[in-house]
């Protein structure tokens, strides 16, 4: 009783003092000349600047979260772009001596290339491992680290929420990028999770936008009764053309980011956006006070959300079931 009590009381001890440095070292870092820099490496896809901005404003609001003060202890120095300027534009922000470099999306590839030792943070929505940016989600083993959006668990999840949405049909079509890391992943998940559901697939792999072409009139022609879109770069990028399918065949459909449902389909089941950048610069911080990203574990995102657009099941004659209703995390009119 003795040995647990001291231990305990040793443990709250070390649980304070951690506390106080991690209040004071932002502090610390804001005496004159020590003021540290981060760079933001945004990604411009189909959503534009908007998107990156929206990124970025939760990725401030996390640091603040934190006790850092823009212009105080830190300088952020921000870059936006597509992935075939990301290595120039991260070359831009090593050069101008950031403490810790932060890469959206598809921009993390061009930053491996020239990031040195210089810690990089990096959101993918597929698997790290398979893209050769971490040696394991445990221990990434570099100076990469992040968050992967990656998970069995969701993909599964997404079909379940869209079967309850298919009024009585079976048989949904499935797109998704072929060369997305961990797509292999997905696809067992989804499929294993069919299975259980008594759900029929057809599996449509794309390798560029311009196969949609092929995808959506076969779709079409094979009599789907709703539509699964594996999230990442490429389906998120379609997802206005997606909508227009959709809404012209009259097929549910979801995927795993909101903006696919902002963009006109029905539904989405996935990381929240503003926790998920805010989650980012949590790994950051740890980062700017001394962790070694080899160190840090690659997360998954903590706050996932449902999201339903009422003005596309009413276009699509649906009465959604009392239970999809309740459990929605936010509705879009």
């Amino acid at each position: 009783m003795t040995f647990e009590y001291h231990r305990i009381r040793a443990d709250r001890r070390r649980l304070i003092a951690a506390a106080a440095c991690s209040t004071l070292a932002p502090l610390a870092r804001a005496q004159p000349g020590r003021r540290v820099r981060i760079g933001w490496l945004g990604w411009i896809g189909a959503e534009g600047a908007s998107a990156s901005a929206s990124a970025l404003a939760a990725f401030r609001a996390g640091l603040a979260d934190r006790g850092w003060t823009e212009g105080r202890d830190h300088e952020l120095l921000v870059r936006d772009g597509d992935r075939q300027r990301s290595a120039e534009l991260a070359a831009e922000l090593i050069r101008a001596e950031v403490s810790v470099l932060v890469a959206q999306g598809p921009m993390v590839f061009g930053a491996k290339t020239v990031s040195g030792t210089t810690p990089v943070v990096f959101n993918i929505g597929g698997d790290p491992v398979e893209a050769g940016l971490v040696a394991s989600l445990s221990r990434p083993g570099g100076n990469l680290t992040g968050l992967t959006s990656l998970s069995t668990e969701l993909a599964g999840k997404r079909l379940e929420l869209l079967k309850t949405t298919l009024q009585g049909g079976t048989h949904v079509a499935v797109v998704a990028n072929a060369l997305h890391a961990g797509v292999a992943v997905e696809r067992a998940a989804v499929h294993a999770a069919a299975l259980r559901l008594g759900l029929t697939l057809s599996w449509h792999p794309l390798s560029s936008a311009s196969d949609l072409e092929v995808a959506l009139p076969r779709i079409a022609a094979e009599g789907a009764h709703g539509l699964l879109a594996v999230p990442d770069n490429l389906i998120n990028n379609q997802a206005r053309v997606l909508a227009r399918f959709t809404g012209a065949q009259r097929l549910p459909s979801i995927s795993g980011w909101a903006a696919f449902v902002e963009a006109g389909n029905l539904m989405s089941y996935g990381p929240n956006v503003h926790a998920y950048y805010r989650q980012m610069a949590g790994i950051a911080d740890r980062l700017l006070r001394g962790a070694r990203a080899a160190d840090l574990a690659v997360e998954q995102p903590r706050d996932i959300e449902l999201v339903v657009s009422a003005k596309v099941a009413h276009a699509l004659g649906l009465v959604l079931p009392a239970e999809l209703q309740l459990r929605a995390d936010r509705w879009i009119d």
